[in-house]
């Protein structure tokens, strides 16, 4: 470091996008195409009828840049590319940490060549898996030839594989153009702030052109090539979505500014993730004490924020390594000593075959959300509540209330059912029995839903749940969720009408508790 050490800093300046510019963003990014309703629409939860087709191609089948998606399809994260260039308050990147679930925790780090071959091996397993991403557990672009060298091998041996990467945006405007000729179409870049001062909070260093910066000074460079990056992508028609770490106290309010800054140079998703600071975790929030947000006010930012560009909400902050659908880990079953000396049959026509079962499934949830949809056409309320739904894929109520690890939640109104998150919450089966500790921790993670939808429950954590104003409904077992949702919607307004029950808003959990025991 002493040789570099009197270098200049670097200055860069980023200006707002031109007129010019914005034209050739919106042209692409599907955030002002007409869907049918007649209304703007895009992001996560945009379907086949809000985006201009070429969109569609690109997110139809990606289950992070879809909603929809990530109900049917599987993704994979190749762990290939360990240093990293900048340091973050919220980043421990630990090895071997099979039993967490947060970025940048690897249980083993891959070469390019295992790589490809472990995509091989998932792939002809799991013919869902429809997206190779790489996302650390470093930054990608802080390894560039590891990086590009798994994409040029996947691309020779799995042509029908998407591509991904995730990056701090610190080089991105140096990539841009081989990542374009990689035909790597989703870029994922993790913004945090547009305001130095506050970088510097989240930010000890930043290491760029051979030299450490700190504080404000690296927190600007940082921002500034961040901006630029993400402008030059969608410029070249690249996807983009942003992903920001709420950090309550530090940038929560400020991630407003953030929103309407990547908005406006055209990113296609913002995806506020609430900051993980488990003292356990090692990291410089978690040891100084800096809380996480709670569901509640992540949804509030989320709402706050949301306009033309949707937010995403299905996000599960996945490792560095993960396998399969959101919300699983399947990481264990293709270690490299399981899978190197495996012959792998990579079969591109069983491939399709079984996708497009997996469309026929999803157009048929498709189609029953929309005629359950026609069911609420005319009804005037204004009446929101919220549902959490025990699932384990497929857009189906399909799991059993004590076996669930999280539980999505819905926005049920007379628009239909709006996917808003999802809340991890401790297991309350453990061998046969119930926890009651775990069933406590299970009711405060939805204590602002008015039900739970599950596929069977036993009858001592209903009374308990119904106790705390949460109705166990398990008559829409294996049904579609969204189709359900609506159903239940339809009920409770009618019940509202007749006076049956009392509508008490999502953050009244006290009132309604006391309403639904009176029932």
């Amino acid at each position: 470091m002493q040789g570099v050490a009197q270098q200049p800093v670097v200055q860069l300046t980023v200006l707002q996008p031109s007129s010019e510019t914005m034209q050739k963003i919106a042209g692409h990014k599907g955030c002002a195409t007409q869907g049918g309703s007649g209304k703007a629409s895009c992001g996560s939860g945009a379907g086949q009828g809000d985006l201009a087709p070429e969109i569609w191609e690109k997110i139809k089948n990606h289950p992070c840049y879809s909603e929809e998606a990530h109900h049917h399809y599987a993704r994979m994260h190749v762990a290939v590319a360990p240093a990293c260039n900048i340091q973050c308050n919220y980043c421990n990147r630990k090895y071997d940490c099979a039993n967490e679930s947060r970025p940048g925790v690897v249980s083993e780090k891959l070469t390019p060549e295992q790589a490809a071959k472990k995509v091989l091996a998932v792939a002809s397993t799991i013919p869902q898996m429809t997206v190779l991403g790489i996302a650390g557990p470093g930054d990608p672009l802080a390894n560039p030839a590891k990086t590009f060298k798994t994409f040029e091998l996947i691309a020779k041996t799995a042509p029908d594989i998407k591509l991904c990467l995730s990056t701090n945006g610190l080089m991105l405007p140096d990539r841009v153009d081989t990542i374009k000729n990689f035909n790597v179409d989703h870029v994922t870049i993790t913004i945090n702030m547009t305001d130095p001062e506050i970088g510097a909070k989240i930010y000890p260093w930043v290491y760029y052109k051979h030299k450490r910066y700190t504080g404000v000074e690296g927190a600007k460079i940082l921002s500034e090539r961040q901006l630029q990056g993400l402008e030059m992508l969608t410029e070249r028609g690249i996807l983009c979505k942003v992903n920001s770490v709420m950090i309550p106290g530090v940038n929560d309010k400020h991630l407003v500014e953030v929103n309407r800054a990547v908005k406006s140079r055209g990113a296609f998703l913002h995806n506020i993730m609430p900051l993980i600071s488990a003292p356990e975790h090692g990291t410089v929030f978690g040891l100084t004490g800096q809380r996480g947000p709670s569901a509640q006010e992540l949804k509030a930012l989320q709402d706050g924020c949301e306009g033309e560009m949707n937010m995403m909400r299905h996000c599960r902050q996945c490792r560095a390594d993960a396998v399969g659908l959101l919300g699983e880990d399947r990481s264990a079953e293709f270690t490299t000593d399981k899978i190197m000396d495996r012959e792998v049959d990579y079969d591109l026509e069983t491939r399709k075959a079984y996708q497009e079962k997996v469309e026929e499934e999803r157009q048929a949830k498709v189609a029953a959300k929309q005629a359950e949809l026609e069911t609420l056409a005319g009804e005037r309320s204004d009446i929101k509540v919220l549902v959490a739904v025990a699932t384990k894929g497929s857009g189906r109520i399909n799991e059993h209330f004590g076996h669930a690890k999280e539980f999505q939640v819905y926005e049920l109104s007379t628009a239909g059912a709006k996917f808003v998150g999802h809340r991890r919450v401790d297991l309350y089966c453990q061998g046969g029995y119930g926890e009651e500790d775990s069933l406590d921790t299970v009711i405060r993670a939805i204590n602002d839903c008015a039900a739970v939808l599950v596929a069977k429950i036993g009858g001592c954590p209903k009374e308990t749940l119904r106790k705390a104003g949460i109705e166990p409904v398990d008559k829409y077992a294996l049904e579609f969720i969204e189709q359900s949702a609506i159903a239940y919607f339809r009920e409770y307004v009618e019940k509202v009408k007749t006076g049956e029950i009392q509508h008490v808003e999502p953050g009244d959990a006290a009132i309604r508790q006391g309403a639904l025991v009176a029932a």
